[in-house]
Parts: C-alpha cells; structure tokens; sequence
C-alpha cells in the first residue's frame, strides 16, 4: 500500500485486488515484453501508468526460438536420450534439414522479425501472417504476407509470436491443426 511504483517480470500478477491495495502506486513497469500479466483497465482506471520493456529480451527470444526449431527438425532431444543410454542410431536421429523449408511466422513483431531473419539465413522461405505489419514492411523483409489459413496450411514450421489477449487466446486449435501439413513441427518463445 505504501510503494509508488512496482518492477514485475511475467511470474508477478498484478490483479485488480492488488491494486485495491495499492493507494500510493503510481506506475508499473514490466521487465519484458507485453503486460498480460496486469489489469491494464483497472490500472487505467486508478490512475497507473503500465509500461513494459518491449526489445529487452527480443533477441533471447528470438535465438531460443531457433534453437528450438533446429532441435525439432534434427530429433536433438531424441538422440540426447539415446546417447545417455549409451545408444546410437544414427540413422534413427538425423532429421530434415530445414534449408529450402517453409516458416510460417504468426506474429511479425520484433521477436518474429528477428526469428525471420535468423531463418532466413538458413535459406528458409518465410510466410507471416500479421494484420498490423504492412505488405511493404514484409516485403523489404523478404517475407510474404499472407492470411492465418495460408500460414497455417504452407508452413513446415510454424513459429507464434503474439500478445496473449482475447483475440489471441485459442486461435490455434483442432480445426487450425488439422489445415496443418502432416509432420509439421511448432516453435514458441514469448
């Protein structure tokens, strides 16, 4: 009740009781990206400015990103299991090389756009869905734009890239994995 301002990161919620409680507190600020984590309207509403750090971790995210796509496409988790095992199947855990594969990016913000790029280098196709980003944006990026369905259906590799909201929260389900390629393979870092 006595602080002014609050630093959170995404584990802390701050819940319209919480700033009940709070009588002196004047601003929250968010180590990271997005502020899911706090009740914008009730804050709004006492007077709090929320503000967050929106390129603080965007390469992490982007690069972990990519690990995590890489460890996919060549069955890394796999074959890490089977060595501590004292096996070896190469053949087993080779995987796909992801070169001439297509990424479909959901989300071209700042971790998408640097998760295209990195892919990019990997001679990668990149397809994006984002109704904020303009076709000239993606273009100069070397990315087509292309509607949600499209990005679902074309992609061997699907990245998300999105705020958590209420137009985000269950957009990927049954029917969106069903317009999937069979085999695809899916990669998130928020």
């Amino acid at each position: 009740g006595d602080y002014d301002a609050l630093v959170i990161r995404s584990g802390t919620q701050v819940t319209a009781n919480v700033l009940e409680s709070a009588k002196k507190l004047r601003i929250i600020g968010r180590a990271g990206v997005g502020v899911d984590n706090v009740d914008v309207p009730v804050a709004t509403e006492r007077g709090v400015i929320v503000v967050n750090s929106p390129g603080g971790n965007t390469l992490a995210a982007a690069e972990l990103t990519v690990a995590l796509l890489l460890a996919l496409a060549r069955n890394i988790p796999q074959a890490y299991a089977s060595m501590q095992k004292k096996e070896w199947n190469r053949s087993k855990y080779t995987g796909n090389e992801v070169y001439k594969k297509t990424l479909s990016v959901l989300g071209l913000g700042k971790i998408g756009q640097e998760v295209a790029k990195r892919c990019q280098s990997f001679g990668m196709k990149v397809l994006a869905y984002d109704p904020f980003i303009s076709a000239e944006i993606a273009e100069q990026m070397g990315v087509e734009l292309v509607e949600f369905e499209d990005c679902l259906k074309r992609g061997d590799y699907i990245s998300l890239h999105l705020p958590k909201n209420k137009d985000t929260l269950g957009m990927i389900g049954e029917k969106q994995f069903a317009m999937m390629k069979d085999g695809v393979s899916t990669a998130t870092a928020m």
